[in-house]
């Protein structure tokens, strides 16, 4: 399985840093998106991204223009049917990613391959919706895009082994990492990372520290490069929600059981820094803890 052309869908804060890399390893990638402002943006940061990285030496100067130009954008989800292989990163709602792949399915090459870059939801399951289960499995890239180095790579029950070896060949041509990981709720990262999250939420919600404490506590006394409140902030709170919900549902476990205080917070809208308000609010000259 040759991979040349990549299709992206979902133009949002992971589909754009997966257009980005994928141009950059001189895929030719369509990026598809419900939303024309949405695809606008998407090429704005990543032609914004790529001149920062050329600024610091990362890439060549030239590239940038070359890159941009191997991006093609569309509203039509059609577009995306023609390419070798389809990255889904639309949001984490399992009924949203089953009706993108039952509208794609007619437009599909008989051998593209079918991914998601889903962060909790069963491979198996968004799999057995299409007509290739053998040809699709996870491909989970860890945010921001261009900057993470691990991609975690789930199979399917059906999945099988050339499809497997297409994607890892895709993740090492991107210069990044792959992790195998077993088709169970959260696979590997966030099966240890959300519960982390969840739990400094419930330390906020029963008054043991406040929003600067903990995160402080956990930079400076665990050597984290963001406390964890900031953390989800930056996934999207909505997010931390999502694949808590996963978990405690998957894996059947009060232990996954999320925090009232982050439902709280996603019904009030305040969903981190894409919103300008979570744990912290954004909206000054600099963050400023919600609680």
């Amino acid at each position: 399985m040759s991979i040349q052309s990549v299709g992206v869908i979902g133009a949002g804060q992971m589909g754009n840093g997966i257009a980005h890399v994928m141009a950059l390893a001189e895929y030719d990638v369509v990026l598809s998106d419900v939303s024309q402002d949405a695809l606008n943006k998407a090429m704005e940061l990543i032609e914004g991204n790529l001149a920062r990285q050329a600024s610091r030496g990362k890439i060549a100067d030239a590239a940038v223009k070359a890159a941009v130009g191997r991006i093609t954008t569309t509203l039509e989800l059609s577009d995306i049917g023609a390419t070798d292989l389809v990255i889904e990163a639309a949001t984490e709602r399992e009924s949203v990613k089953q009706a993108i792949f039952e509208d794609l399915q007619p437009h599909l090459k008989a051998d593209t391959i079918l991914t998601s870059n889903t962060s909790s939801i069963s491979i198996t399951r968004l799999a057995s919706r299409t007509d290739r289960p053998e040809r699709f499995m996870g491909f989970h890239f860890m945010n921001p895009v261009p900057v993470m180095q691990l991609v975690e790579l789930i199979r399917g029950i059906a999945t099988d082994q050339p499809t497997y070896k297409a994607c890892l060949e895709v993740v090492e041509r991107l210069g990044k990492t792959a992790a195998s990981a077993e088709d169970f709720p959260g696979f590997i990262v966030n099966r240890i990372l959300m519960p982390m999250i969840n739990e400094a939420v419930y330390t906020l919600y029963e008054g043991v520290g406040n929003v600067k404490s903990i995160d402080e506590s956990m930079k400076l006394g665990a050597n984290h490069p963001m406390g964890p409140l900031e953390l989800a902030d930056f996934i999207g709170l909505d997010t931390c929600l999502a694949i808590m919900n996963v978990l405690h549902d998957g894996l059947a476990d009060t232990k996954y059981r999320p925090c009232p205080l982050l439902t709280k917070y996603v019904e009030a809208g305040w969903l981190g820094r894409k919103t300008q308000r979570g744990f912290y609010d954004y909206r000054g000259e600099a963050p400023v803890p919600t609680r």
